[in-house]
């Protein structure tokens, strides 16, 4: 029983490392492009949009009376 409690224990650890190198893998890409100013310009335009896409998303979900 030891022994399954040890493995399951390494979950998490497997789970962040997961996160980690996927967002990794999808920054070194944006980071490399990111050299060209045009380029780096709108990916910081992107990444607000995202941002603002998001909290509006978020804010209508958990207060809808607040749309009117």
């Amino acid at each position: 029983m030891g022994e399954f409690f040890s493995n399951v224990s390494r979950y998490p650890k497997y789970l962040i490392t997961i996160i980690l190198g996927v967002f990794a893998s999808f920054l070194d890409p944006l980071i490399r492009r990111s050299k060209n100013p045009i380029t780096a310009i709108s990916l910081v335009g992107a990444f607000i949009s995202g941002f603002f896409t998001l909290f509006f998303v978020v804010r209508g979900m958990v207060f809808p009376s607040s749309l009117l």
